[in-house]
């Protein structure tokens, strides 16, 4: 059974590699086509029905057209779609993972995957979502709009990005590999050719923590690989990391001080500094552990550094690992809030400063992870204080966006809707984090499904969520149309209630001790894994109607010709992206006048724009 949907899941993956070939093709076609408009000839309808919009966030001057300019682009918003796109696919991937998982845990005996099939899943599930995912899609989002919130013309080392992102690409396949070569091998079976390294490469199931001896002793060779892989996405992360703090420092337009650098670079910037100073770590260790593989040296093998080296230094990077996912998620909550609130953001000094104190002190916890490993009740105590200090500048973060929302005028956009969502869940997802970083209470709750909900509370309630929000509050930028109102708000309220109904049973299930990483348990968790399975279920719908959403929207979505979309002068928020949005739109418009054509019509909205329909909508 296994076979027949990793059959599916590679049958997926050729169609949207073709249907992005065909989108990328379309683009060039459509580039030229616009030239051709230029020069006189009266723009068309596509066969799709809708109408080409007249503007969108890309630039296409000086670049060759087709697919030729998306493999030797080095403009930051190309690479930034890049990155959203790669990191997308990997994070529907890494979902598929997460789907197979919950279907497993229907039942309380093995009767969907084998035990090996279930390790095997949830492994790559949580490589692929921690390094492919969330990292990737948030330095998308970084590459394109960093630059443009800092009145930069591009990053510091505009070739640099481009190279750090094409890392990416065969990383994930490294990691991925055991699923790939297999199924190459089978398409080699009918040909004179010996596949038997390709069918010697099983899917890694040592877990996502790659804990020794087991990946040393495994003898897997697909492990080696994976290792490989991950240290090859580590060195494009930093790259990526090294231009951002390089752009921040020297390439910010002479206006923006450090005073006014906006909230989201500043996320940015401690986030990359957090990189700079993990991932080279986490690199050096998998060098070590793969020494260890082929080598037969003992770093984390008695007699040598044994396995708690190897635990010391992944957690040394595991625990800021976290803060790089979700810092420039609180970035992004803190960028757009205000903008639905119509207030300016309360405490911004105060958010400021706890992102920097989140940044230092996340590299003194990674011990909390270790708890039941028998180390020194002194130096345990220490590391369960700093643990706890540091719920106190991510409780800052908390109280100063409610204060935002205090006697605002909130309209309850989709965008806005994510961020309500994402409010809820951190107050659940972070209390239960404070509890788990007493000593006490570890002990107890430390191996069970209780430490599976409250990550995924954190990482599946707030990053998706942040990701969306600002997929649809940029949207306008990216494509130059405007997405389904409609379908969105019923889409994030899916994800919300998708995220409570899958992940407070777990929670629950870990208070009755109900230990993780199992593909069996005892028949009387069934109800409780079962609403965890179904909850699962509505998260997946949700994102399959985002998905549709962006699609059909990108291809025929009401066209914006206002840049004020969501009416932010009214509350002097109009900030730099949107003034640059606004000077390509009024860019085109005198084109149209020159040329001596209308403005691009179809199914372009009411002449007031998209947003006064909004307002009419949801009441702003």
């Amino acid at each position: 059974m296994f076979d027949s949907v990793s059959g599916l899941v590679i049958v997926g993956c050729v169609l949207s590699a073709l249907a992005g070939y065909r989108y990328l093709r379309d683009g060039g076609e459509e580039h030229r086509r616009t030239d051709a408009a230029r020069a006189g000839e009266r723009e068309e309808a596509t066969p799709d029905g809708g109408y080409a919009s007249p503007v969108v966030g890309l630039t296409d001057h000086g670049k060759p057209g087709g697919l030729m300019r998306w493999l030797t682009t080095v403009d930051h918003k190309d690479i930034g779609v890049l990155y959203i796109l790669l990191g997308t696919a990997a994070g529907l991937w890494g979902a598929t993972d997460g789907m197979m998982i919950r279907t497993e845990l229907l039942t309380a005996e093995s009767t969907v995957w084998t035990v090996e099939t279930y390790n095997a899943i949830f492994t790559t599930h949580g490589l692929t979502m921690l390094f492919f995912f969330v990292t990737p899609v948030f330095f998308g989002i970084a590459n394109y709009f960093l630059p443009l919130l800092i009145g930069a013309d591009d990053l510091a080392f505009p070739r640099i990005n481009a190279i750090a992102f094409w890392l990416l690409p065969p990383s994930l396949a490294m990691v991925r590999g055991g699923l790939l070569t297999d199924l190459l091998a089978r398409g080699l079976a009918p040909l004179p050719i010996d596949a038997a390294a390709l069918v010697a490469l099983e899917p890694v199931a040592t877990g996502w923590t790659l804990y020794t001896p087991l990946s040393v002793q495994m003898e897997n060779p697909q492990i080696t690989v994976a290792l490989l892989g991950l240290h090859l996405s580590g060195v494009a992360t930093t790259m990526g990391a090294i231009n951002f703090v390089a752009t921040i420092f020297t390439e910010r337009a002479d206006e923006v001080g450090w005073h006014r650098l906006d909230i989201f670079s500043w996320n940015i910037l401690v986030t990359s500094g957090i990189i700079v100073f993990a991932f080279p770590l986490l690199g050096s260790a998998l060098l070590m552990l793969i020494a260890d593989r082929a080598f037969g040296t003992t770093f984390f093998v008695e007699p040598g550094g044994g396995p708690l080296l190897w635990q010391h230094l992944f957690w040394f990077f595991g625990h800021p690992e976290v803060y790089i996912l979700v810092l420039p998620a609180f970035g992004i909550i803190s960028l757009v809030l205000p903008k639905f609130c119509g207030r300016r953001l309360f405490g911004f000094q105060f958010i400021v400063y706890s992102t920097i104190a989140i940044g230092v002190l996340s590299f003194g916890v990674w011990a909390h992870h270790m708890f039941t490993t028998g180390m020194a009740p002194g130096l345990r105590a220490s590391f369960m204080a700093v643990s706890l200090a540091i719920a106190i500048p991510s409780a800052v973060k908390e109280f100063n966006w409610i204060a935002t929302l205090w006697n605002g005028n909130i309209r309850l956009t989709a965008p806005m809707l994510c961020m309500l969502g994402s409010l809820s869940t951190f107050v659940i997802g972070g209390i239960t984090g404070v509890f788990l970083a007493s000593i006490p209470v570890d002990l107890v709750l430390h191996d069970t499904l209780h430490v599976v909900g409250h990550f995924h509370l954190i990482v599946v309630g707030i990053i998706p969520m942040a990701m969306i929000a600002a997929s649809y509050y940029w949207f306008p930028i990216l494509t130059g149309r405007m997405y389904n109102r409609r379908l969105a708000k019923a889409q994030v309220l899916l994800l919300i209630v998708g995220t409570f109904v899958t992940f407070m049973p777990l929670l629950l299930l870990g208070y009755e001790g109900l230990p993780r990483r199992y593909g069996f348990y005892p028949p009387e968790f069934t109800p409780l894994q079962q609403i965890a399975s179904i909850g699962a279920y509505t998260l997946g719908v949700g994102v399959v109607l985002w998905v549709i959403n962006m699609v059909q929207s990108a291809r025929v979505g009401p066209v914006v010709r206002d840049a004020d979309v969501w009416n932010l002068k009214e509350t002097g928020q109009f900030t730099r992206e949107w003034q640059w949005f606004e000077e390509r739109l009024e860019d085109a418009e005198r084109r149209d006048e020159t040329d001596g054509e209308p403005a691009t019509g179809g199914d372009a909205p009411e002449k007031d724009g998209p947003q006064s329909q909004d307002d009419r909508e949801e009441g702003g």
